[in-house]
């Protein structure tokens, strides 16, 4: 691909994932169930909150994925986390999707999300390629475990979304792995502690605004 052109789909990319308009290559889970359900106001308010933060972790995830492949060293490595990138922008269009049907919206904050994680991913990519792989392990590992707590938090008669988010978590497990098979080194403690802490503001913040 041309430099022109690959920098136009990188361009979308990043467009579509600020402010939305996000396309999946693949059905949405649960569609067979109704996408109106029977949640109170508050159940729904509660799923609209959990289902902004899923997918400002799918921005997040756009971000990481995009800075980290313009500066990998060994092509398979970026092929493989443009596969995974691929998968993420499904899941980025299922989640702006379930917020509509709840009738709510995406974060505000989604550009200052998307370009944090930009920066971050920016500096793993630079590290090199083992400790690139390693960032993006523990990330899915820390998503995985995001998003089984959600499948606890969401209204049971929410069908629809707990089927997009048990989705998400089966593709970021598969994320994590061929990224470890790819030769991802584990990351100190120190870094996997801070990691937590930045994704706890993002959650706290990302569920509200």
């Amino acid at each position: 691909m041309a430099l022109i052109d690959r920098f136009i789909v990188e361009f979308d990319t990043a467009l579509r994932s600020v402010v939305g308009g996000a396309h999946a290559h693949r059905g949405t889970p649960g569609s067979e169930a109704s996408s109106v359900t029977a949640l109170d106001p508050s159940e729904r308010e509660h799923a609209a909150g959990l289902m902004r933060v899923n997918h400002v972790g799918e921005v997040c995830a756009q971000a990481l994925y995009q800075s980290q492949k313009l500066v990998a060293r060994n092509p398979e490595i970026a092929q493989m986390l443009d596969h995974s990138a691929q998968e993420e922008m499904d899941h980025l269009a299922w989640c702006e999707t379930r917020l509509q049907e709840l009738g709510s919206h995406t974060s505000y904050l989604n550009p200052i999300w998307y370009a944090g994680s930009f920066a971050i991913g920016l500096v793993a990519g630079l590290a090199g390629d083992r400790w690139s792989l390693g960032f993006v392990a523990e990330t899915e590992k820390q998503v995985e475990n995001h998003l089984e707590s959600h499948l606890k938090k969401l209204p049971e008669e929410d069908y629809r979304s707990r089927a997009i988010v048990d989705q998400m978590r089966i593709d970021e497990i598969e994320h994590g792995q061929a990224a470890i098979s790819a030769g991802g080194s584990p990351l100190p403690e120190s870094v996997k502690k801070i990691m937590q802490f930045m994704s706890t503001i993002m959650t706290s913040t990302a569920y509200k605004i």
